[in-house]
């Protein structure tokens, strides 16, 4: 069985906007239903919704169940060794990792995501035959081709990984940087206003940064607006909010114009 090709990872550096979707909800029908919809990319979130591994490898079933372009990223709550290599064991192919502040952090994130080879990069991914993302040990040479097929978005989401961009940027391994505007936010003093010029000129820091070192720049967007606006600006990979609070909002609305 040949290995499957990632086919979102050398989109991550190309110019062409690739719209994604936050899945919060923990669910494989909401995750199935809403790769039919289109979208570039499906965001498994471990960080701020109820997902563990479990719920993750369900999801990717149900989005490959579509057997549409549509391309899984989990989001790890963390940057431990042992949870990254849960996930990639569980299919994942494209990792996104929070709060990433210094160039060493990402130099790590980029080393636990590949198996151990002679190249550069010196992987600390643990190896074991018999799983998921290997067909349970089916795909014959997976061990070989693997790292290829990984790609790692790291976020930017504090004034100290400000001061180091350019390096994390520019760190062999990393294939996107992402915005998060709220913690971004809240780490210069501004708590719930991503609108600040403070943050504003951030964000713009950031984006620099990534056509300076040749990878993607993602950015988390609330809404149709705001994302126009990344993609306006030169943003690559922009989340359009989340599968929980369309529903909510989609509701909400429905339910205001009802009752008028």
């Amino acid at each position: 069985m040949n290995t499957l090709t990632n086919s979102l990872k050398p989109r991550l550096r190309e110019a062409e906007p690739l719209f994604g979707l936050w899945l919060s909800l923990g669910s494989p029908t909401a995750a199935e239903a809403l790769t039919h919809a289109g979208f570039d990319w499906l965001c498994i979130d471990m960080e701020h919704a109820p997902n563990d591994t479990h719920d993750v490898v369900e999801q990717l079933r149900a989005i490959a169940a579509a057997h549409l372009p549509t391309e899984a990223i989990v989001r790890v709550p963390s940057h431990d060794g042992w949870l990254v290599k849960r996930v990639l064991d569980a299919g994942a192919r494209t990792l996104m990792f929070p709060n990433v502040e210094t160039a060493e952090d990402a130099a790590r994130i980029a080393r636990l995501t590949r198996y151990p080879t002679s190249g550069a990069l010196d992987g600390l991914r643990g190896v074991a035959g018999a799983v998921r993302a290997a067909a349970y040990g089916a795909r014959r040479d997976y061990l070989q081709t693997a790292n290829e097929q990984i790609a790692t978005i790291v976020q930017v989401e504090s004034s100290r990984a400000l001061e180091q961009v350019d390096a994390i940027a520019a760190t062999p391994g990393i294939d996107m940087v992402f915005v998060g505007p709220a913690d971004l936010a809240a780490s210069l003093g501004h708590l719930g206003d991503i609108r600040h010029p403070d943050v504003q000129q951030a964000i713009a820091t950031v984006l620099q940064a990534t056509r300076r070192a040749g990878v993607g720049a993602g950015i988390f967007a609330a809404d149709v607006a705001t994302a126009r606006q990344a993609r306006d600006a030169g943003f690559n990979g922009i989340a359009l909010a989340a599968d929980l609070s369309w529903m909510v909002c989609a509701a909400r609305d429905a339910l205001q114009e009802v009752r008028r």
